[in-house]
């Protein structure tokens, strides 16, 4: 199976159960809890037994994948179903909504490690909607205007996957907005299966976005075909997992970058993660690593690229976490670099985005000399705030 960038199915790896999962998510989940890997969580629970019963409804599933249509445009829209006629017995899924931090990743692992399907990925909303763009950029450019792109997108999705889980499921592109309903239709129609987790309830979904009224049938849909529930549990377990993290590592050297490799792994689980983009206003940010909303970027990666405000308010509302590698000293010498350092700061601090970092210098003495140091007092400042467990306690605004 096709797993490269390519493939409208390039996968985010997920993190590998510590227990076995092999009957289903629920005893995965206590038997977890048994080992003394994670605390008990009633919320926990609760959705657990609801992907349990989603397990069960799914074992075996393996809806007919037709065959390449070869009829042209108007036999593949003649061929198309929908969604009132999709397959018999086809399971609705699940959209996992709660806080940032409150285990709906963890509990979607579970489910997707166990999950009886021969066909399945699982796989971050962002980075499928990168690939859905890419692969219709593709078709338009091989066949031109004069077809329907999302039909053949759709065949291909469902030939690679029967279930699909997507982890943070968030709407903010318009571009995303404009084809969301028509390819979920036709996925929907094709017998395909959706496990989601998000931050934001199917109704918020693109609030106070230009064009919202367009998008308004996409979120009745997926209110029809996926079970909503929400995860209630008080705990935030990410911050807690950061709260317990040194995050300001001086001087930038292989025992500091140990320790951001550390950090990025407790935080996603991941050792390296698969690099993305944000695209906005037709221009594409460049992220090197990013998983479990988190990203991880060298110093010149983000701030010795000629980036601007808007691309720092885009990681600063994608990602709930940045880590940041090897801050150098700053002066009039590198004035653009210190320039965009300080407008990426704002951004984080004012969306509440825990930083962990390594640097040349404690905060204060990073920018000591020329006409923007006094500038830069705020900036050490905010550095210095959001090292503080009180910082660390804010939820991320997005």
């Amino acid at each position: 199976m096709d797993s490269s960038p390519n493939s409208p199915l390039a996968a985010e790896p997920a993190a590998t159960p510590a227990v076995s999962t092999s009957e289903g998510p629920l005893p995965a989940l206590r038997a977890r809890i048994a080992a003394g890997l994670i605390a008990a969580d009633p919320a926990q629970e609760l959705a657990a037994e609801k992907l349990q019963d989603l397990w069960r409804r799914t074992r075996g599933y393996d809806p007919k994948v037709e065959p390449p249509d070869t009829g042209g445009f108007l036999g593949r829209f003649f061929r198309r179903k929908p969604v009132e006629e999709a397959p018999d017995g086809t399971p609705l899924g699940l959209y996992l909504v709660g806080e940032v931090g409150r285990g709906k990743s963890m509990l979607m692992d579970l489910f997707f490690a166990s999950a009886d399907v021969a066909r399945k990925k699982r796989l971050h909303f962002h980075q499928f909607m990168q690939q859905a763009h890419r692969r219709i950029f593709e078709w338009k450019k091989q066949h031109g205007d004069a077809t329907d792109p999302i039909p053949p997108l759709a065949d291909s999705i469902v030939a690679e996957a029967a279930l699909l889980c997507f982890d943070e499921f968030q709407v903010h592109d318009i571009a995303d907005a404009m084809i969301l309903g028509r390819l979920f239709e036709a996925l929907f129609a094709r017998g395909v299966v959706i496990v989601a987790t998000s931050n934001t309830t199917p109704d918020d979904l693109f609030k106070g976005k230009p064009g919202r009224d367009a998008f308004l049938p996409f979120i009745a849909l997926i209110k029809k075909r996926i079970e909503v529930m929400m995860l209630d549990s008080a705990r935030d377990y990410r911050r807690d997992r950061i709260r317990g993290l040194p995050t300001w590592h001086v001087p930038p050297d292989g025992r500091a970058e140990r320790a951001l490799d550390a950090a990025f792994e407790e935080l996603t689980g991941e050792r390296h993660a698969p690099s993305t983009r944000l695209t906005l206003l037709g221009r594409a940010v460049e992220i090197p690593q990013a998983a479990r909303g988190v990203a991880r970027f060298d110093f010149d990666d983000v701030c010795g690229k000629p980036l601007g405000p808007a691309d720092y308010l885009a990681i600063a509302t994608h990602f709930h976490t940045v880590v940041l590698d090897a801050i150098p000293r700053l002066s009039p010498d590198n004035a653009d670099k210190a320039r965009r350092f300080i407008t990426l700061i704002d951004a984080l601090y004012e969306h509440r985005v825990k930083l962990v970092a390594s640097a040349e210098d404690v905060p204060d003495r990073l920018y000591q000399r020329g006409e923007n140091a006094a500038m830069f007092e705020r900036t050490a400042s905010r550095l210095m705030e959001m090292q503080s467990q009180e910082y660390l306690a804010l939820p991320h605004l997005t």
